[in-house]
């Protein structure tokens, strides 16, 4: 499959020659403070994603989690950890449709906002799975 996305601005842009996972939601603290609420995403392996990056910057959450946005227009496109180097994670609302996705779980339910309510159709943890 080729799938295609971008930031709000178009300084970032990539390209995935390969599979996506299904989407995950994050309900961690951290997702909710990079995002504003809580984290879409999906993974693609990294030898399957081109990235053109003129204004990719990479915030460190901590010492083993890293978040990427587009430093022109703040838009949240990455996730990436420390112990799944092969693996990139994808906001999935960044992605140009169709997408042909699925919502399939949520994770960290217990740290999502008062808010907020968790679409009860799909699997939740409490905390990671």
């Amino acid at each position: 499959m080729e799938y295609s996305g971008s930031c709000l601005c178009g300084a970032v842009t990539y390209e995935v020659q390969g599979a996506l996972r299904d989407v995950v939601n994050c309900h961690c603290i951290r997702c909710r403070r990079h995002t504003g609420h809580f984290l879409a995403a999906t993974s693609a392996d990294v030898a399957d994603l081109t990235v053109r990056e003129e204004s990719l910057v990479w915030y460190a959450a901590t010492d083993t989690v890293q978040y990427g946005f587009c430093g022109e227009c703040g838009s949240t496109l990455f996730w990436r950890a420390a112990d799944r180097p092969s693996t990139m994670a994808i906001a999935a609302g960044t992605l140009d449709p169709p997408t042909g996705l699925t919502t399939v779980e949520a994770l960290f339910t217990a740290d999502a906002s008062d808010y907020h309510r968790l679409d009860q159709a799909i699997v939740q943890h409490p905390q990671d799975r």
